[in-house]
């Protein structure tokens, strides 16, 4: 069936597209989150993927491809959203939280704890832990998604986790307190 609704949106069927944009629009959107980590960018990558699937949809020769295909038009819209978000200034938001339950602590501070390991993956990495983790897609799958080598897709996912295990690891370490070599 899916491959009806791209044939029929590459021939220029307005409802096909549709249907096959709301059908991927949620997890093109987690993907972008997962990767920006904002709701904002999110929304213009997954907006910018869609476009271009629209312009780009006459020259996808297999329509087999489609899912493939549109996991590196979102992929490009994340570098692309990136890249435009390291040109802006810093936008600084007060967040108010509701403070958590005793038994969420612990919870809060390992999402806290994983979430500052994966903001220090590189883009790269970023993309191939949420294509492979979050999304489920094998290793082959993330290579077509990225356009690499499997290779290079299997190389990222590995030093993704030793860079976020490191991460995780580094915080687990107290800090020593120094005294600056003052006594008193």
């Amino acid at each position: 069936m899916q491959r009806d609704l791209v044939e029929a949106a590459r021939d220029g069927d307005h409802e096909a597209f549709e249907v096959l944009a709301s059908a991927a629009g949620d997890r093109l959107y987690r993907f972008a989150w997962l990767v920006l980590g904002d709701s904002h960018q999110a929304e213009d990558a997954v907006q910018d993927a869609i476009v271009r699937a629209w312009q780009g949809l006459p020259e996808l020769r297999d329509p087999e491809r489609w899912e493939a295909w549109l996991h590196r038009l979102i992929v490009n819209a994340c570098a692309d959203q990136g890249r435009l978000r390291m040109r802006q200034s810093v936008e600084v938001r007060m967040v108010r939280l509701e403070p958590a339950a005793r038994d969420d602590v612990h919870l809060v501070d390992d999402h806290d704890q994983l979430d500052r390991g994966f903001r220090k993956l590189k883009p790269g990495q970023r993309a191939a832990v949420v294509l492979h983790f979050y999304l489920g897609l094998s290793v082959p799958e993330v290579a077509d998604a990225l356009g690499v080598p499997v290779g290079t897709a299997k190389s990222r996912i590995h030093y993704a986790v030793d860079a976020m295990r490191a991460a995780l690891e580094a915080d687990e370490r107290t800090p020593i307190a120094t005294t600056g070599g003052l006594t008193q």
